[in-house]
């Protein structure tokens, strides 16, 4: 089943008097929440606050678990290893890889332990991993509709050259919105046959600083390029490239995901057009509710679409608090 937000709001509002009732219960419920990011990420920061936030209107002690380096499959594995020793009510993860996780939430499982898997899915989804839930974004949509939206600000004559940062080869979220972006290219490309419009992938890193860099050289020895996409939010830190550079805002577009603090400072500065919003806070926030509805009235987890929210400079202004609070 998959659930409107408007409805799982309604549900976590809901639940938001039920804290009271739970501290009553003699146990408190256990979640651990596994991550394949370090706790430098300021988007999973957004992530943790949700669901520190909804921990304590229920009661539930919980822990939220990060690597040491960014995006290690074998550390996340081993830290749900470890949490799944300690056998607690509830498994919240993300789901990277699509083979590297199916033994262990499998054993969770069958030990009884619900298993949500949050922000990234199998790319089978249920079929593929044996996760009861996924409470996150659809990330081939978002891709593509990230594309779409930019393409708004495309040249409208002349050769077009795009460049797509896959931030993280290999890993579920990173490849899907890359392909969301190049499904939307293909058909750019179908639409304008009389016009010469190339692309290229490159693996652009998950940190501003190689971000920076990486995509900082493509673009001295390719000035050809008029747009970068980034399957994260590190595009920011090309911002910061073409400032230092004295090229002009609008001159390479950029566009990419999330709302963190210095996306929203370079929209307002004009260096970045488009922004997809998935809504970070929800997807730290909902699972621990599903989780609560689990053991207490014996709801299934179900999904949540955590949407792909289209965010242009004219919205900075408002967007700018709520996410320097850590809720956008």
């Amino acid at each position: 089943m998959r659930l409107t937000k408007s409805t799982a709001l309604v549900a976590a509002l809901l639940m938001g008097v039920s804290g009271a009732a739970r501290a009553q219960d003699a146990e408190p419920l256990d979640i651990v929440f596994t991550v394949h990011s370090g706790a430098s990420n300021t988007f999973w920061q957004a992530v943790q606050k949700g669901y520190e936030d909804a921990c304590d209107k229920v009661g539930a002690t919980c822990q939220m678990v990060y690597v040491q380096t960014d995006g290690s499959v074998q550390e996340q594995v081993a830290n749900m290893e470890a949490a799944l020793s300690r056998s607690p009510d509830a498994l919240v993860t993300s789901i990277v890889d699509n083979t590297a996780f199916d033994d262990v939430i499998q054993r969770a499982r069958d030990a009884g332990i619900i298993v949500i898997a949050s922000n990234v899915d199998d790319l089978e989804g249920a079929a593929g991993n044996a996760r009861q839930a996924f409470i996150g974004q659809g990330f081939v949509p978002a891709g593509y509709s990230l594309a779409q939206a930019q393409s708004e600000n495309f040249p409208t004559e002349g050769p077009l050259h795009v460049l797509v940062g896959v931030s993280g080869p290999g890993q579920n979220w990173s490849e899907q919105r890359a392909l969301g972006v190049t499904n939307f290219l293909d058909e750019y490309i179908a639409a304008n046959p009389n016009r010469e419009i190339t692309y290229e992938r490159i693996d652009s890193g998950l940190d501003l600083a190689t971000v920076s860099d990486r995509v900082g050289a493509y673009l001295a020895a390719n000035p050809n390029t008029n747009a970068y996409f980034d399957t994260g939010f590190w595009h920011a830190g090309v911002a910061r490239v073409l400032a230092d550079r004295s090229i002009p805002p609008g001159q390479v577009l950029l566009g990419g995901f999330d709302l963190v603090p210095e996306v929203i400072d370079q929209m307002e500065a004009g260096y970045i057009q488009v922004q997809v919003d998935q809504q970070p806070y929800m997807q730290g926030f909902m699972p621990v509710m599903q989780v609560y509805l689990s053991k207490t009235v014996g709801l299934a987890p179900s999904d949540i679409d955590t949407g792909q929210g289209i965010v242009t400079p004219d919205m900075a202004p408002a967007i700018k608090e709520l996410s320097a609070q850590g809720v956008r």
